[in-house]
């Protein structure tokens, strides 16, 4: 496993290197890709990328869960979450 993530820094400054766009145009675009992949996936909707990855809402059952310090047990309310899912090709480049 790699022991360096990248920041949005550092990514948009990648970005604009490889495009020859400025950071601030390409820091915009960033934003606003993910503003609207938020917006879309809190309104229910599928994001897809095709071959790179896809972003859902999913519900999650209310289950029983376990305090790991007392061993008590707990309800876990139903809920919502973010699957995220990696494309064939996202999935060949971590080989």
């Amino acid at each position: 496993m790699a022991d360096k993530s990248i920041t949005k820094t550092e990514l948009v400054a990648s970005i604009a290197s490889a495009t020859g766009e400025s950071q601030a145009t390409v820091s915009r675009v960033v934003d606003g890709l993910f503003s609207t992949v938020s917006e879309a996936v809190a309104k229910g909707t599928k994001v897809s990328i095709p071959g790179w990855i896809s972003f859902e809402q999913v519900d999650t059952a209310a289950r029983t869960g376990r305090n790991p310090q007392t061993g008590e047990e707990i309800k876990i309310a139903a809920g919502k979450r973010v699957k995220v899912t990696a494309g064939s090709k996202l999935k060949a480049a971590a080989k």
